[in-house]
């Protein structure tokens, strides 16, 4: 079993989106962006995913400048490159267009020493999917605690 180390999630594409298929994708990073990475200095909060039918690419994800690089150092802001599959992007440009989904980032990880993204094909939640997915939540909450207090 590989070691994954998660460095950022999207917490808010799992309550704005159904997310309905998930890929893998590799970062072309500079390297004070990767050790910026390794160090936990990112954030996928307005980030998301935009694709021009040959390349995809990461917009307005923030990677920390890192303290050590000086000079050297990176814009926090840039576009950065993904790194997928030909067919994959084919493929994921032809569903954006065709069927209005949009593509979201749903977390950045480490996997092999390599900063992996995760991505995932999304369609947007309305305001009364929001809702009904809250309510669910809260009942299933209720009926943990009342079974823990029958155990007692």
């Amino acid at each position: 079993m590989e070691a994954v180390k998660v460095v950022s999630t999207n917490r808010k594409a799992r309550h704005e989106y159904f997310l309905l298929d998930s890929f893998e994708a590799g970062m072309a990073l500079t390297g004070s962006e990767i050790k910026s990475i390794r160090a936990g200095q990112m954030s996928l909060a307005e980030s998301y995913i935009q694709i021009d039918g040959k390349e995809a690419w990461l917009i307005d994800a923030h990677i920390a400048p890192y303290e050590q690089a000086s000079r050297l150092n990176h814009d926090p802001r840039r576009p950065r490159r993904l790194l997928l599959h030909k067919d994959e992007i084919l493929r994921l440009w032809d569903q954006v267009r065709q069927k209005g989904l949009t593509i979201v980032p749903i977390q950045v990880y480490l996997k092999k020493g390599r900063a992996k993204l995760e991505i995932s094909l999304a369609k947007g939640k309305k305001l009364y999917d929001k809702r009904a997915e809250i309510a669910r939540k809260d009942a299933e909450r209720e009926i943990q605690r009342s079974y823990h207090l029958k155990e007692y």
